[in-house]
């Protein structure tokens, strides 16, 4: 413990505040080819591994996770929030901070509706938090508009309308 002329003459500092999630502080700058800092609130990766995990102790579940590698190429475990997934490897995601209490190193949320990532189906509820469209509908996009840009052929005989 310090005496009081320690204190005049140096007062006490703060203690600097802890990072969690550290891959989302910094991005990779292909042209030097190094690290840079920087603070994003999300970033995009593709996933890895789609796996499950076991929570700690007194808890029993299997967990819905996957080993993201971000665009800066560092490698994290993030979680995927909601009931059922449609990601498999190869799959880009969108990741944000926020660790899940029971799994040990994971310290990422995957978002639910962006990418390839598709929304919760059937959720009425919390849907902004689970990339839900109003009805419980989930909103894929990509598959209307690929079903219009490729009109069926007609048949013999028939002509347009």
């Amino acid at each position: 413990m310090p005496t009081i002329n320690q204190l005049i003459r140096k007062k006490r500092g703060r203690k600097p505040k802890k990072i969690k999630a550290t891959a989302l502080r910094r991005s990779f700058n292909s042209a030097r080819r190094q690290m840079a800092k920087s603070v994003n609130p999300q970033k995009r990766g593709v996933c890895t591994v789609v796996k499950t995990a076991t929570p700690k102790k007194p808890n029993s579940a299997l967990r819905k996770v996957a080993r993201v590698r971000l665009s800066n190429k560092q490698e994290i475990t993030a979680y995927i929030p909601g009931e059922g997934h449609n990601l498999a490897e190869h799959s880009i995601v969108m990741v944000r901070g926020g660790r899940v209490k029971d799994l040990p190193g994971v310290k990422y949320h995957i978002i639910r509706g962006k990418y390839d990532t598709l929304g919760v189906e059937n959720r009425k509820k919390g849907r902004s938090k689970y990339g839900t469209r109003i009805g419980g509908k989930v909103g894929v996009a990509s598959q209307a508009e690929t079903s219009e840009a490729a009109p069926e052929p007609q048949k013999e005989g028939e002509q347009n309308a």
